[in-house]
């Protein structure tokens, strides 16, 4: 089941959409997400943002990870998919929202490991209008992308690895069936062949000091897809965000971030 929150303001015409998807370990809520959303309210625009349905966290407990099991069976199909089940949930006549999402104008915003969801939906999905990855990774290999074959190796001998979250020192279960995934839908998996086929707006943006997904990501993904905008900050892979996050006010990294993206869709929906 899928936590959901939508940001909008009463307006006399429909609202380009935006649709936030939060990266591996994430929550749609991490660092007070709702200074954000906000934002992209009070900017014109109908925000929503989402827990994917495996992350870990549930409708009673949002903030916490408490479903160890699914967050173990997680992947990255059940990423795009819960991604398609957003985007059609508010393109149905049907939902009492509908009436203030201007459906024909999509745009995805993602994430870290949301990012790459970003991407390889826009490219299989017309509906998407325009794209932004906010410390995007360029290849679904998370987390085992620089693991040695000897590890690799045990993690599918065992059928599970443990993944520490710092924040909350638990031991969070990753099974060998994420691997599997990647494995058995690779070529729709893959993000070189999806950022270079994309002909929408796009804009990476991106920390220059990005420890967790290396800035060098941002330009493999600006690279293949050349007519992509890249905005950098001299931040880390959050912008600056912690959680929790107290404040009222966003980080300078993450607020020239945010007004980046506004002003991008502001130019193309």
């Amino acid at each position: 089941m899928m936590g959901t929150d939508i940001f909008y303001k009463d307006a006399a015409t429909k609202l380009p959409v935006v649709i936030y998807v939060h990266g591996f370990n994430g929550l749609k809520d991490w660092g007070n997400f709702d200074l954000i959303a906000t934002q992209f309210a009070e900017a014109g625009y109908f925000f929503i943002k989402m827990n994917l349905s495996h992350n870990g966290a549930t409708i009673d407990s949002p903030l916490d990870f408490v479903d160890l099991e699914a967050f173990g069976q997680n992947n990255y199909s059940k990423e795009l998919a819960d991604t398609t089940h957003i985007i059609n949930w508010i393109c149905d006549e049907g939902n009492p929202y509908h009436t203030y999402a201007d459906t024909t104008n999509i745009a995805l915003l993602g994430h870290s490991r949301g990012g790459g969801i970003a991407i390889l939906k826009a490219f299989e999905d017309e509906r998407v209008k325009a794209l932004i990855t906010w410390a995007s990774i360029s290849e679904c290999k998370t987390p085992w992308g620089a693991m040695s074959i000897e590890k690799m190796m045990k993690w599918k001998t065992e059928g599970v690895m443990y993944y520490t979250n710092k924040r909350t020192n638990q031991q969070l279960p990753l099974y060998y069936q994420l691997y599997e995934d990647y494995v058995q839908h690779a070529a729709r998996l893959d993000i070189r062949k999806a950022i270079s086929g994309l002909r929408i707006p796009i804009l990476v943006c991106h920390g220059t000091n990005d420890t967790a997904v290396p800035y060098s990501n941002a330009l493999d993904v600006c690279r293949w897809q050349p007519n992509a905008t890249l905005f950098t900050v001299e931040s880390d892979h959050v912008f600056g965000r912690a959680h929790p996050w107290t404040a009222s006010f966003l980080p300078t990294p993450m607020q020239d971030v945010v007004d980046a993206s506004i002003r991008f869709l502001n130019d193309c929906l």
